[in-house]
């Protein structure tokens, strides 16, 4: 994963996921709260109160159940749908942004299916990485402060 980011002059969050052996980017809008989790995860911040997604992980330890992946299933009408991966083939349904800030929680890999980076993937060449670059400095430097609505 690269990050999250506001995409201008909508505000809408957005994560940017990065494919491992590829040069694509799959970027999938977010709600703030979402963005929130996952900025937050990102730096390391610690709640007094765990949040949702802490929660979740928490009684998923409390039970021995282990998230064992994500995968980011499927694009139909620009909404993009995930499954949590448990062992014994046990799979969820969630919202990918859920499902990226469990998985950033539960140290698990996410997976995009190729179908879903064939249709939404926008490839990056080598050339451009100085633009990557630029992104990864603003994420470095944006806090989850930025996401709050404000309302």
């Amino acid at each position: 994963m690269v990050g999250v980011r506001v995409q201008l002059p909508s505000n809408q969050p957005i994560v940017l996921l990065k494919e491992v052996a590829g040069d694509r980017y799959l970027p999938i809008w977010i709600g703030a709260v979402e963005a929130t989790a996952i900025a937050f995860q990102q730096q390391g911040v610690v709640t007094a109160r765990p949040m949702t997604h802490d929660l979740l992980r928490d009684v998923l330890k409390a039970v021995n159940a282990r998230l064992q992946a994500v995968h980011i299933t499927d694009l139909r009408e620009s909404v993009f749908y995930a499954e949590l991966v448990f062992p014994g083939g046990v799979r969820v349904s969630a919202r990918p942004s859920d499902a990226i800030a469990l998985a950033m929680r539960a140290g698990v890999t996410i997976y995009g299916q190729e179908a879903v980076l064939e249709e939404a993937g926008i490839p990056i060449a080598d050339e451009q990485e100085d633009e990557v670059e630029k992104f990864r400095e603003f994420l470095d430097n944006i806090s989850p402060e930025d996401f709050e609505t404000g309302s």
